[in-house]
Protein backbone atom coordinates (compact mmCIF):
# COMPACT_ATOMS: atom_id res chain seq x y z
CA UNK A 1 0.00 0.00 0.00
CA UNK A 2 0.92 3.50 -0.87
CA UNK A 3 0.09 6.61 0.97
CA UNK A 4 -1.03 9.56 -1.30
CA UNK A 5 -1.15 13.12 -0.05
CA UNK A 6 -3.01 15.49 -2.04
CA UNK A 7 -3.39 19.03 -1.68
CA UNK A 8 -6.73 20.33 -2.63
CA UNK A 9 -8.65 23.85 -3.03
CA UNK A 10 -12.21 24.22 -3.44
CA UNK A 11 -14.83 26.94 -3.40
CA UNK A 12 -17.25 25.41 -0.63
CA UNK A 13 -19.99 27.12 -1.93
CA UNK A 14 -22.26 24.76 -3.33
CA UNK A 15 -21.06 21.97 -0.95
CA UNK A 16 -21.98 21.18 2.94
CA UNK A 17 -18.62 21.33 4.13
CA UNK A 18 -15.97 18.68 3.97
CA UNK A 19 -16.84 15.81 5.87
CA UNK A 20 -19.22 13.27 4.15
CA UNK A 21 -22.61 13.41 4.50
CA UNK A 22 -25.25 10.99 3.00
CA UNK A 23 -27.86 13.12 1.42
CA UNK A 24 -25.25 16.06 1.07
CA UNK A 25 -22.59 16.86 -1.30
CA UNK A 26 -19.30 17.50 0.03
CA UNK A 27 -16.24 18.11 -0.45
CA UNK A 28 -14.83 14.61 0.97
CA UNK A 29 -17.78 12.69 -0.68
CA UNK A 30 -17.08 14.44 -4.46
CA UNK A 31 -13.14 12.90 -3.96
CA UNK A 32 -13.89 9.66 -2.76
CA UNK A 33 -16.26 8.84 -5.72
CA UNK A 34 -13.46 9.78 -7.87
CA UNK A 35 -11.40 7.40 -5.88
CA UNK A 36 -13.81 4.79 -5.72
CA UNK A 37 -13.94 4.93 -9.75
CA UNK A 38 -10.30 4.64 -9.84
CA UNK A 39 -9.87 1.49 -7.48
CA UNK A 40 -13.60 -0.27 -8.19
CA UNK A 41 -13.49 0.05 -4.26
CA UNK A 42 -14.64 2.22 -1.95
CA UNK A 43 -11.31 4.19 -0.45
CA UNK A 44 -11.22 6.21 2.44
CA UNK A 45 -10.14 10.10 2.21
CA UNK A 46 -8.50 11.14 5.87
CA UNK A 47 -8.46 15.35 5.68
CA UNK A 48 -7.04 17.39 8.03
CA UNK A 49 -10.01 18.73 9.47
CA UNK A 50 -13.21 19.35 8.49
CA UNK A 51 -14.47 22.87 6.95
CA UNK A 52 -17.87 24.33 7.46
CA UNK A 53 -20.61 24.49 4.36
CA UNK A 54 -20.10 27.79 2.80
CA UNK A 55 -15.77 27.76 3.61
CA UNK A 56 -13.33 27.61 0.89
CA UNK A 57 -9.65 26.22 0.60
CA UNK A 58 -6.73 26.93 -0.86
CA UNK A 59 -4.99 24.36 1.29
CA UNK A 60 -6.79 21.82 2.38
CA UNK A 61 -4.65 18.64 3.00
CA UNK A 62 -5.67 14.80 2.53
CA UNK A 63 -4.45 11.59 2.16
CA UNK A 64 -5.33 8.12 1.30
CA UNK A 65 -3.41 4.58 0.79
CA UNK A 66 -3.51 2.65 -2.18
CA UNK A 67 -2.47 -0.77 -3.77
CA UNK A 68 -2.65 1.02 -7.21
CA UNK A 69 0.94 1.23 -9.28
CA UNK A 70 0.06 4.27 -10.53
CA UNK A 71 2.35 7.37 -9.46
CA UNK A 72 1.18 10.61 -7.84
CA UNK A 73 1.24 12.32 -10.53
CA UNK A 74 -0.94 9.69 -12.27
CA UNK A 75 -3.38 10.06 -9.16
CA UNK A 76 -3.30 14.43 -9.72
CA UNK A 77 -4.21 14.20 -13.50
CA UNK A 78 -6.87 11.42 -12.94
CA UNK A 79 -8.68 12.65 -10.29
CA UNK A 80 -8.86 16.32 -11.95
CA UNK A 81 -10.40 15.02 -14.89
CA UNK A 82 -12.91 13.69 -12.83
CA UNK A 83 -13.67 16.12 -10.43
CA UNK A 84 -16.49 19.42 -10.59
CA UNK A 85 -14.62 22.71 -11.37
CA UNK A 86 -15.02 24.03 -8.04
CA UNK A 87 -12.33 21.16 -6.69
CA UNK A 88 -9.01 21.00 -7.44
CA UNK A 89 -5.96 18.77 -6.32
CA UNK A 90 -2.70 21.26 -6.75
CA UNK A 91 -0.07 18.42 -6.10
CA UNK A 92 -0.04 14.81 -4.88
CA UNK A 93 2.48 13.69 -3.46
CA UNK A 94 3.85 9.77 -2.21
CA UNK A 95 4.34 9.83 2.05
CA UNK A 96 5.94 7.47 4.03
CA UNK A 97 2.63 5.36 6.01
CA UNK A 98 3.61 7.20 9.22
CA UNK A 99 1.92 10.61 8.04
CA UNK A 100 -1.60 11.48 8.84
CA UNK A 101 -2.91 14.61 7.06
CA UNK A 102 -4.70 15.42 10.49
CA UNK A 103 -1.96 14.43 13.14
CA UNK A 104 1.05 15.09 11.25
CA UNK A 105 -0.14 19.15 11.21
CA UNK A 106 1.99 21.30 13.11
CA UNK A 107 -0.78 24.30 12.35
CA UNK A 108 -2.86 25.97 10.20
CA UNK A 109 -3.56 29.61 8.47
CA UNK A 110 -7.01 30.74 8.26
CA UNK A 111 -8.01 33.74 6.76
CA UNK A 112 -11.37 35.83 6.66
CA UNK A 113 -11.98 38.57 3.84
CA UNK A 114 -13.67 41.53 4.54
CA UNK A 115 -14.62 43.88 1.68
CA UNK A 116 -15.18 47.46 3.47
CA UNK A 117 -16.51 49.57 0.98
CA UNK A 118 -19.02 50.69 -0.51
CA UNK A 119 -20.15 48.69 -4.15
CA UNK A 120 -18.71 45.03 -3.36
CA UNK A 121 -18.23 43.17 -6.99
CA UNK A 122 -20.66 40.79 -7.82
CA UNK A 123 -17.63 38.02 -8.33
CA UNK A 124 -16.45 39.01 -5.00
CA UNK A 125 -19.51 38.38 -3.10
CA UNK A 126 -19.17 34.59 -2.28
CA UNK A 127 -15.70 34.86 -0.94
CA UNK A 128 -15.89 38.72 1.35
CA UNK A 129 -17.81 39.52 3.97
CA UNK A 130 -19.52 43.47 2.97
CA UNK A 131 -19.69 45.35 5.77
CA UNK A 132 -19.97 49.48 4.75
CA UNK A 133 -19.63 51.59 7.82
CA UNK A 134 -16.23 52.36 9.49
CA UNK A 135 -14.39 50.18 11.24
CA UNK A 136 -11.62 50.67 13.63
CA UNK A 137 -9.25 48.88 11.95
CA UNK A 138 -6.66 49.83 15.42
CA UNK A 139 -8.97 48.60 18.18
CA UNK A 140 -9.24 45.10 16.17
CA UNK A 141 -5.76 44.66 16.05
CA UNK A 142 -5.73 45.36 19.73
CA UNK A 143 -7.79 42.23 20.03
CA UNK A 144 -6.20 40.38 18.15
CA UNK A 145 -2.64 40.43 20.16
CA UNK A 146 -5.02 39.53 22.97
CA UNK A 147 -5.70 35.59 21.52
CA UNK A 148 -2.08 35.35 21.05
CA UNK A 149 -0.67 32.99 22.98
CA UNK A 150 -1.88 29.92 24.51
CA UNK A 151 -5.68 30.17 25.82
CA UNK A 152 -9.00 28.68 26.60
CA UNK A 153 -11.54 29.49 23.81
CA UNK A 154 -14.51 28.09 25.29
CA UNK A 155 -15.70 31.64 24.64
CA UNK A 156 -15.22 31.04 20.91
CA UNK A 157 -16.04 27.66 20.46
CA UNK A 158 -19.88 26.15 19.38
CA UNK A 159 -21.30 23.36 20.94
CA UNK A 160 -20.38 19.85 19.60
CA UNK A 161 -16.86 20.94 19.00
CA UNK A 162 -15.48 18.30 20.71
CA UNK A 163 -15.91 15.19 22.56
CA UNK A 164 -16.03 16.10 26.10
CA UNK A 165 -16.19 12.53 27.64
CA UNK A 166 -12.48 12.22 26.35
CA UNK A 167 -10.52 11.61 29.25
CA UNK A 168 -6.46 13.55 29.24
CA UNK A 169 -7.63 15.82 26.21
CA UNK A 170 -6.87 19.27 25.88
CA UNK A 171 -10.14 20.44 26.18
CA UNK A 172 -10.94 23.95 24.07
CA UNK A 173 -6.79 25.13 25.16
CA UNK A 174 -5.06 26.08 21.75
CA UNK A 175 -2.25 28.19 21.26
CA UNK A 176 -2.49 30.72 18.50
CA UNK A 177 0.64 32.03 16.93
CA UNK A 178 -0.17 34.47 15.08
CA UNK A 179 -2.99 36.87 14.41
CA UNK A 180 -3.00 39.96 12.30
CA UNK A 181 -4.74 42.20 9.71
CA UNK A 182 -3.43 42.52 6.23
CA UNK A 183 -4.60 45.11 4.21
CA UNK A 184 -5.39 43.44 0.59
CA UNK A 185 -6.53 46.75 -1.42
CA UNK A 186 -7.90 49.78 -0.76
CA UNK A 187 -11.21 48.73 0.48
CA UNK A 188 -10.61 45.33 1.40
CA UNK A 189 -8.77 43.29 3.96
CA UNK A 190 -8.68 39.96 5.97
CA UNK A 191 -7.90 38.16 9.38
CA UNK A 192 -4.81 35.91 9.31
CA UNK A 193 -5.34 33.58 11.88
CA UNK A 194 -2.10 30.74 12.27
CA UNK A 195 -2.83 28.36 15.37
CA UNK A 196 -2.22 24.61 16.11
CA UNK A 197 -5.54 23.99 15.97
CA UNK A 198 -9.10 25.45 15.95
CA UNK A 199 -12.02 24.33 18.18
CA UNK A 200 -15.32 24.37 15.52
CA UNK A 201 -16.44 28.03 14.25
CA UNK A 202 -14.19 29.33 16.32
CA UNK A 203 -12.20 31.64 13.86
CA UNK A 204 -15.61 32.94 12.63
CA UNK A 205 -16.60 33.50 16.16
CA UNK A 206 -13.62 35.46 17.01
CA UNK A 207 -13.74 37.48 13.85
CA UNK A 208 -17.73 37.83 14.57
CA UNK A 209 -16.66 39.37 18.39
CA UNK A 210 -13.84 41.76 16.87
CA UNK A 211 -15.60 42.91 13.99
CA UNK A 212 -17.99 44.19 16.79
CA UNK A 213 -15.46 46.46 18.47
CA UNK A 214 -14.64 47.45 14.85
CA UNK A 215 -18.19 48.82 14.67
CA UNK A 216 -17.97 50.33 18.38
CA UNK A 217 -20.54 48.07 19.53
CA UNK A 218 -17.83 46.66 22.31
CA UNK A 219 -14.72 47.60 23.58
CA UNK A 220 -11.23 46.20 23.42
CA UNK A 221 -11.80 45.55 27.46
CA UNK A 222 -14.88 43.82 26.92
CA UNK A 223 -13.46 41.30 24.21
CA UNK A 224 -10.90 40.28 26.81
CA UNK A 225 -13.49 40.04 29.27
CA UNK A 226 -15.58 37.88 26.54
CA UNK A 227 -12.11 35.59 26.17
CA UNK A 228 -11.65 35.07 29.55
CA UNK A 229 -15.16 34.60 30.82
CA UNK A 230 -14.74 30.82 29.11
CA UNK A 231 -18.49 31.11 27.85
CA UNK A 232 -19.93 31.70 24.51
CA UNK A 233 -22.59 33.37 25.53
CA UNK A 234 -20.10 36.58 26.22
CA UNK A 235 -18.83 36.63 22.98
CA UNK A 236 -20.19 38.20 19.65
CA UNK A 237 -22.45 36.59 16.84
CA UNK A 238 -20.71 34.15 14.60
CA UNK A 239 -19.32 35.53 11.45
CA UNK A 240 -20.24 34.28 7.86
CA UNK A 241 -19.26 31.08 6.31
CA UNK A 242 -18.24 32.55 3.48
CA UNK A 243 -15.44 34.55 3.73
CA UNK A 244 -13.32 31.95 5.27
CA UNK A 245 -10.57 30.66 3.77
CA UNK A 246 -8.66 27.52 4.84
CA UNK A 247 -5.40 29.08 3.31
CA UNK A 248 -2.40 26.67 4.41
CA UNK A 249 -1.27 23.33 6.51
CA UNK A 250 1.65 23.14 8.32
CA UNK A 251 3.46 19.75 8.69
Amino acid sequence: MTTIRLLIAFDGTDYHGWQLQPDAPTIQGEIEKCLAIIHNRHVTLHGAGRTDAGVHATGMVAHFDSEKSLSSHHFLKALNSMLPASIRILEATEEPSTFHSRFSAKSKTYHYSIFNGETLMPQQRLYSVHIRAALDMAAMEECLKHITGEHDFASFETAGSRDLSLNGSRGSTRTIFEACILKTSSDSFCFSIRGDGFLRHMVRNIVGTVLEVGLGRRTVTGFIDALESKKRSAAGTMAPAHGLTLLKIYY
